[in-house]
C-alpha cells in the first residue's frame, strides 16, 4: 500500500464519519431531559446580585419549604428552579428595586433509590437523571453469589398505594424482555431476593 492511498483512505473514513454520523445517532439520545424538580432535603444556593447579605445555601424543610430573609417562607417543593428563582424575583421586588436572583442545585438529596437484599453494596443511592434499574444494579455492586436474578422486584408508590414492577435480569442479559429495564423514579425501591 502506498503511503498516497493510506492518507486518501484515512481522509474518506474522516469525512464519512464527520458527515454520515450525526444522521445516524439514535433519536433516545436526542431526548430532552425534563426540569429539574426541587424537593425535601435538597441543598439550594441562592445569590442576589450586589445583595452579599442575601446570598446564601438553604435546605428544603421536610414540608417543602425554604425560609429567605425579608421574605419568609416560601413553597419551593415540586417547582423548577426557574419558577422558584421568578417568585424570589417577585417577592424581593417590595425591597429591592431590581432584584437579579440565581438559583442553583448545590445538593440533590430528594432524588434517592434504595437497593436492599443479595446485592455487594446495598443502601440508598441518588438518583441519576435518567437511571435505570440496570445502572442502579450496576452502582450497588452487582449481585452477590446466591441471588435471584429472575426475581427482582421494584416497589414504587404510586399515589396511596405501591406497586410491584418485575425485573429478570437473566432474561434481559439474553436480549429478552428490555422493556422492563425501566426509568426509576424518586424513592423506588429494588429488592434482590
Amino acid at each position: 500500500m502506498t503511503k498516497r492511498f493510506k492518507w486518501t483512505t484515512v481522509f474518506l473514513f474522516s469525512f464519512c464519519l464527520i458527515n454520515i454520523f450525526p444522521l445516524v445517532v439514535p433519536s433516545i439520545a436526542q431526548e430532552e431531559t425534563p426540569d429539574y424538580l426541587i424537593g425535601p432535603k435538597d441543598i439550594l444556593n441562592i445569590h442576589v446580585w450586589q445583595e452579599p447579605e442575601l446570598t446564601r445555601d438553604v435546605t428544603v424543610t421536610p414540608d417543602g419549604r425554604i425560609t429567605f430573609p425579608l421574605i419568609g417562607k416560601i413553597m419551593a417543593q415540586g417547582k423548577t428552579v426557574t419558577e422558584l428563582k421568578e417568585i424570589i424575583t417577585k417577592k424581593l421586588k417590595n425591597f429591592i428595586t431590581v432584584p437579579e436572583v440565581t438559583v442553583i442545585v448545590n445538593e440533590s438529596l430528594s432524588r434517592t433509590v434504595y437497593i436492599i437484599g443479595t446485592v455487594n453494596e446495598p443502601g440508598p443511592y441518588p438518583l441519576s437523571p435518567n437511571m435505570t434499574v440496570l445502572q442502579a444494579l450496576s452502582v450497588a455492586g452487582g449481585f452477590t453469589e446466591w441471588a435471584d436474578t429472575k426475581n427482582i422486584q421494584i416497589v414504587r408508590r404510586d399515589g396511596k398505594k405501591e406497586v410491584q414492577l418485575r425485573f429478570n435480569y437473566k432474561k434481559f442479559i439474553s436480549g429478552k424482555n428490555l422493556e422492563q429495564n425501566i426509568l426509576l423514579k424518586p424513592n423506588d425501591t429494588i429488592v434482590v431476593p
